[in-house]
């Protein structure tokens, strides 16, 4: 391969333009998600083309993929997991590497020792619409050891963007002027064609799918014709189970030049009085700082906490004063806060979580359980 003749990382100033862009701001299915991202990042795109695949190839961009709404495709939860100190290791790898359906895993810990903290392995679960998210978890405690583990599924979502050049340097208490919009976490039932576009159009690029014409070789990929392909994606979309075309960065490993995306990971708990979640979310979910935000409800062990975030950030004290301008304007709007918490994040490994139906029967099968026993 020839030799480049400019920067793979980062902190190069037109990849930075291109990743503000490509990141988390191409919402929904496009025909042409790169041309788009020239336009959004006023950078031709023979270069985004070309800058994109290179930091594919280098690692820097660890996946280009169309995202799904997959809070709307499939069960799921968010997992925290107690599990013996001395199997924490194998139990991350054996979730990491073994189970398809298990996305986000991460080893988190506090500054104290507080409500949940006993709770170290924390992990975002989907299963396939018709699967118990309850005995998959169930299977999957046993066979990582853990003692016990809490469901917190989503009952709304406000942010989710993970934009980490986007956001540097940004400062604490930026927000958006109009409140954060709420999306429903209802399940949405597809068809057998919508399935079969499905799982073609989100399987990740590889370097040389970094072009123009991106869907024509989905499309046979999924054995339809393109017009049928482009037709039902847009129908997707439309439905609202299509979430952005992003490329994603490592979020704490550097890259080959030892330049990293960003530092820590936060994940914020807050309890407000029932029955004015979606009003706290909608607050939250205004900071830009926030690269998620639920309603999600932790109950006794986790001291009731009932709103959720996630944020991340180069410097400690920093994610910390983003938090704190935040604690602060929900003061200012009367919204009492009578717990609050942040878990930290540690080790962590992202993937998409699997949510074919067709993959659910095989991996059971693969591991010596009924699909039928799983439902």
């Amino acid at each position: 391969m020839p030799s480049l003749t400019f920067s793979t990382e980062i902190d190069d100033p037109i990849n930075a333009q291109i990743l503000a862009v490509s990141e988390d701001l191409i919402d929904g299915f496009n025909t042409n998600p790169f041309r788009l991202i020239a336009e959004k990042s006023d950078v031709p795109l023979d270069t985004v083309l070309s800058r994109i695949r290179a930091m594919l190839e280098a690692g820097t961009i660890r996946r280009v993929r169309q995202t799904l709404m997959a809070t709307n495709l499939a069960v799921g939860s968010l997992v925290a997991w107690q599990v013996p100190v001395d199997k924490l290791d194998c139990a991350f790898n054996y979730l990491f590497e073994q189970d398809p359906f298990s996305g986000h895993v991460v080893l988190r810990s506090t500054d104290a020792n507080t409500p949940g903290s006993s709770y170290r392995l924390w992990t975002t679960l989907k299963v396939p619409q018709g699967f118990s998210i309850k005995k998959h978890a169930e299977f999957l405690q046993s066979k990582i050891g853990a003692e016990k583990f809490l469901l917190m599924p989503a009952k709304r979502l406000f942010a989710l963007g993970v934009g980490h050049v986007r956001r540097l340097g940004m400062e604490p208490g930026s927000k958006a002027d109009e409140l954060a919009e709420v999306v429903d976490t209802q399940i949405v039932k597809l068809s057998d064609l919508d399935w079969q576009v499905l799982v073609a159009l989100k399987r990740e690029l590889n370097p040389e799918e970094v072009a123009e014409d991106l869907w024509t070789k989905r499309a046979a990929e999924a054995e339809v014709p393109p017009a049928t392909f482009l037709e039902t994606a847009k129908s997707l979309s439309d439905r609202g189970v299509i979430g952005r075309f992003s490329t994603f960065l490592e979020h704490v490993k550097p890259s080959q030049g030892n330049v990293r995306a960003t530092r820590y990971n936060a994940l914020f708990h807050w309890a407000v009085p029932e029955g004015r979640e979606i009003e706290t979310g909608r607050q939250v979910g205004r900071f830009a700082i926030m690269t998620h935000a639920y309603w999600r409800e932790g109950g006794p062990e986790f001291n009731n906490v009932n709103v959720m975030g996630v944020a991340h950030g180069m410097d400690k004290s920093l994610v910390l004063a983003h938090k704190a301008a935040i604690d602060a304007h929900l003061e200012s709007v009367g919204i009492p806060v009578s717990y609050t918490n942040v878990f930290w994040g540690g080790r962590s490994e992202i993937k998409p979580s699997e949510i074919a139906p067709l993959a659910y029967r095989e991996f059971c099968l693969a591991n010596g359980l009924n699909p039928e026993d799983m439902r």
